[in-house]
């Protein structure tokens, strides 16, 4: 007979958003009986991995215990789920073990389904090709960047949902920017191929990031979904879809490819009832609370909320969890509302970051009165320097204080 206990609170994923919320919770009540699931023993600052893979930035300073970034409040539980069970206010672990509870936050990140691309699983690590999308891989992004001398560089984006979904053509342009300080742009080829229709999700920022491809002679091509890796051979198979919705497949030589995978929620969400059609785990797009099971809460890339995946969109989301979590369970309207900001550093050079920050329906927001798209050496500072120690002492401690954005006039 599988075992059974309680938690008022339980908090699925000990990654940015599940650990703000407990933090958040935990500081604002003393003395909730928070719970959180979590079965990976180390935290990652995931924004950096593409400085990682740019080799301006070390992988272990990524890195913290998780057992130091979790609320010493909260009781860790060192599992993976298995299954939801909403109408019965419990969540199924690995270990066969229950947990039930009186209202569940489900930020359990999205998973990277490298198995959707035919060979790539064989192919990964060597021969030149690579990945920031993992740990492990990002360091082999630098070393192939290091060792390149010439040849075609293919940088792809899938069709699907990811998160950050910057980060595969920033590190197009440190590939770039790299092969032009060491005078090897003339012996290399640098090509994006990106499975959706636009360089970027904004159109505002599309004009100016075109002419940073422009610039470095990187060759865009737009609707190219790889399919198919062949790491003996080193050929990349495309599936290309034509402006009548027709589709082919296209065979490209490499010699680096550097691939970021398709990604989708976890398969405990997308199986559950509190998926929608894509998959997600359904939650109002302002109160971030599912509307079946109103004691279910969800944010981070696992969640619904029609906005880019980043940690800089969690940032604004967990206090609205928070504030309408605690509503909730005193009785009270939900009146904290997520207006979808988010925000994509977007590093152009060694050195240089246009800051796209956009809201709900694309609206450019910055923070700052600055420029939003303009390549900026401050911003550069701040994606480097400022965020990864604001993220470790400040965000993962829950604290909620920040600057206001707003529409750009």
């Amino acid at each position: 007979m599988s075992q059974s206990r309680h938690h008022q609170i339980v908090i699925i994923g000990a990654g940015s958003g599940g650990t703000s919320v407990a933090a958040s919770l935990l500081r604002q009540r003393a003395g909730l009986d928070v719970a959180i699931i979590e079965p990976r023993d180390v935290h990652y600052y995931q924004p950096a991995f593409t400085l990682v893979g740019g080799g301006t930035y070390a992988l272990e300073d990524t890195i913290r215990p998780q057992a130091d970034t979790l609320p010493k409040d909260a009781t860790w539980i060192r599992s993976a789920v298995r299954q939801l069970v909403p109408e019965q206010r419990q969540v199924l672990l690995e270990d066969e073990s229950r947990i039930s509870y009186d209202y569940l936050v489900v930020a359990p990140g999205i998973e990277l389904n490298w198995g959707a691309i035919e060979g790539l699983e064989d192919a990964l690590g060597k021969n030149g090709v690579c990945s920031n999308y993992a740990p492990e891989l990002a360091t082999y992004t630098w070393t192939c960047l290091d060792n390149f001398t010439g040849g075609r560089a293919l940088f792809t984006q899938p069709s699907t949902p990811i998160k950050c979904a910057g980060a595969p053509q920033k590190i197009a342009y440190l590939a770039a920017h790299h092969l032009q300080k060491r005078n090897l742009r003339g012996d290399a080829t640098v090509d994006f191929y990106n499975g959706m229709g636009a360089l970027f999700s904004v159109p505002d920022f599309v004009p100016y990031l075109n002419q940073v491809a422009e610039g470095y002679g990187i060759g865009v091509h737009l609707s190219h979904n790889l399919v198919k890796v062949d790491g003996e051979r080193k050929v990349a198979t495309f599936e290309v879809k034509d402006g009548e919705g027709q589709t082919r497949q296209i065979e490209e030589t490499y010699d680096l490819l550097h691939v970021t995978p398709p990604q989708r929620a976890p398969g405990f969400v997308r199986d559950s009832s509190l998926a929608n059609e894509g998959g997600w785990l359904s939650v109002d797009q302002h109160t971030l609370q599912n509307a079946q099971y109103p004691e279910i809460f969800s944010l981070g890339d696992a969640s619904s909320l029609p906005t880019s995946k980043t940690a800089a969109a969690v940032r604004k989301q967990f206090p609205v969890v928070v504030k309408n979590l605690l509503a909730q369970l005193d009785g009270r309207e939900l009146t904290a509302r997520y207006d979808g900001y988010t925000s994509c550093p977007l590093v152009t050079a060694y050195g240089k970051v246009i800051l796209a920050e956009f809201i709900y329906g694309g609206v450019v927001t910055p923070t700052l009165p600055l420029s939003p798209f303009k390549q900026s050496r401050f911003y550069w500072v701040v994606k480097k320097y400022l965020l990864p120690p604001f993220y470790w002492r400040y965000m993962l401690k829950g604290k909620e204080g920040d600057i206001a954005h707003k529409p750009r006039t």
